[in-house]
């Protein structure tokens, strides 16, 4: 995907921002992200973009990184975590979902909700993975999930305490989404709530992990996994 450069002037209306491209022109753009993104695109910021083909889209451009003034890449747009992280798996990087021959995304389960991806005909019970975006970064390195308070996120983390009841496999992956992150908690700060049931899921038996991911213009590619702090 080529990206276009740009400078962010401000996000508004959660969903739109206003850029300047390097040739001066002024335009709007789609912003892909439902979060409060809290510490990720200040006015000035250099920021890229992908341009649509699409004929029929209202805003041809869509914000998918930011780069930071100490040179961190964040990449903005939340569609992008759930194939980064289907890649981890489908490539074997993630070494305790390896080994499941069927890899399928979106699938129905619990109350009314699709699960991002659903690991089966495997080594143990089918996997249900459920994907967040982390992109809060605060201090010393700390990032931090949600960066606003979540009542959908709630809802994921009960029913996937709902799936390891009846006997399946359930995990929540972090997807680190900003490389100046090296460790990811619950944010208590934010969501109190969010991060009280996650301690509850962790010690139900939801396994948690996180992923982190070199973020570049060029491309998202998998970096490295680790333990997410659920207390």
């Amino acid at each position: 995907m080529n990206l276009i450069p740009a400078t962010l002037i401000k996000r508004y209306k959660r969903f739109l921002a206003d850029v300047i491209l390097d040739d001066g022109n002024e335009l709007t753009v789609h912003c892909p992200n439902t979060g409060s993104m809290k510490n990720c695109g200040q006015s000035g910021d250099r920021i890229w973009l992908s341009k649509s083909a699409n004929p029929k889209r209202k805003y041809a451009y869509t914000w998918e990184l930011t780069e930071t003034s100490s040179g961190h890449f964040i990449c903005v747009n939340t569609q992008r975590a759930n194939p980064a992280v289907a890649d981890a798996i489908a490539n074997g990087q993630l070494p305790s979902l390896a080994g499941y021959k069927a890899l399928q995304r979106e699938i129905k389960y619990g109350d009314s909700s699709r699960v991002d991806i659903r690991l089966s005909d495997g080594p143990q019970a089918d996997v249900y993975v459920e994907v967040k975006s982390c992109t809060l970064l605060e201090a010393d390195g700390c990032g931090y999930f949600p960066d606003a308070v979540t009542a959908r996120g709630q809802k994921h983390l009960r029913e996937l305490m709902a799936t390891v009841a009846e006997g399946k496999r359930a995990m929540l992956i972090f997807a680190v989404m900003h490389t100046g992150i090296s460790s990811v908690y619950a944010a208590k700060h934010i969501d109190p709530n969010y991060a009280e049931l996650l301690t509850q899921a962790a010690n139900a038996g939801v396994e948690v992990l996180a992923c982190y991911f070199h973020i570049k213009p060029g491309g998202i590619t998998f970096c490295r996994a680790g333990n997410a702090v659920t207390a």
